[in-house]
């Protein structure tokens, strides 16, 4: 893992604003934001960006997420403290809801503690993000095409909970895309596009808001620029609070084809560029 390192020399206010845009919409569109946050100034040879801002752009996406469904949290919350104070957690569809969530979000902490370094260093490959970007397009397409043989019941099992948690810990690699991996999870075991979207969306939270717990100390070091990091947050928030509403808008109606087009078209452009540096170097 990378121990504090502050944002990259070259960080200023524009670019602090585009990587946070990139992290808004990635992280709820099934396109990967760590993906894109690895693969974009590889591209234009901007340079590390440092973990506090990391750390930062995942709390403007964890803001996101609970400004848009605070209301959502709310009443799973009320509802969890009634079940627990009746001596029945799971008799309420809110209150098991809740633990379902608590219960998905598990394998993906235990994912990222056991992983850290790995994706710090191994994983951060863009060619990898590539393979993932690709595979995971796939999956996405053959998981869309079972939406017409999808049920009406929208309510969360257990086992769909235990395993749309187990997809989550692979998001660990980057490329990937824990609302990709979630939802694809979500549409094979038969809920509606909406619904899949919505469930990834409220899973998102306690994972985010874990990690960012976990690496907290290492934003705002001594000596940092804060007005990039700043902008950054809230470019994320921002774009991340749009992508949010406009994916469970455009699901309603739509598939999710254009995001596979998206993430194979952007495969293709980065093996691309990979062969034609490799050839420029050879």
């Amino acid at each position: 893992m990378r121990q504090g390192n502050p944002p990259g020399p070259g960080m200023n206010e524009a670019r602090a604003i585009v990587l946070g845009t990139l992290q808004g919409l990635g992280e709820f569109l099934p396109i990967s934001s760590s993906g894109h946050l690895i693969v974009v100034p590889w591209l234009l040879g901007w340079p590390d960006s440092g973990l506090a801002f990391d750390v930062a752009l995942h709390l403007g996406t964890l803001a996101a997420v609970a400004y848009a469904f605070w209301r959502d949290w709310l009443r799973l919350l009320s509802a969890g403290v009634r079940g627990i104070l009746s001596g029945r957690p799971l008799a309420n569809p809110d209150s098991r809801l809740l633990w379902y969530l608590a219960l998905a979000t598990i394998p993906g902490a235990l994912a990222g503690l056991a992983l850290d370094e790995w994706a710090e260093t191994v994983f951060r490959s863009p060619a990898l993000v590539a393979l993932m970007m690709a595979l995971l397009g796939l999956v996405l397409w053959a998981a869309d095409r079972r939406v017409a043989h999808a049920g009406s019941e929208e309510e969360v099992s257990l086992r769909d909970a235990l395993l749309i948690g187990l997809a989550q810990a692979l998001a660990i690699v980057p490329g990937t895309s824990r609302s990709g991996v979630t939802i694809a999870t979500a549409l094979f075991l038969g809920h509606r596009r909406e619904g899949a979207a919505r469930f990834s969306f409220m899973l998102a939270l306690p994972i985010t808001l874990g990690a960012a717990v976990f690496k907290v100390p290492d934003l705002f070091p001594g000596g940092v620029d804060t007005a990039p990091i700043l902008l950054g947050m809230l470019a994320a928030f921002g774009s991340g609070f749009l992508a949010i509403r406009v994916l469970l808008a455009y699901v309603r109606t739509r598939s999710y084809l254009p995001f596979v087009y998206y993430r194979l078209a952007f495969a293709l452009l980065v093996w691309g560029v990979l062969l034609v540096r490799g050839a420029n170097l050879g």
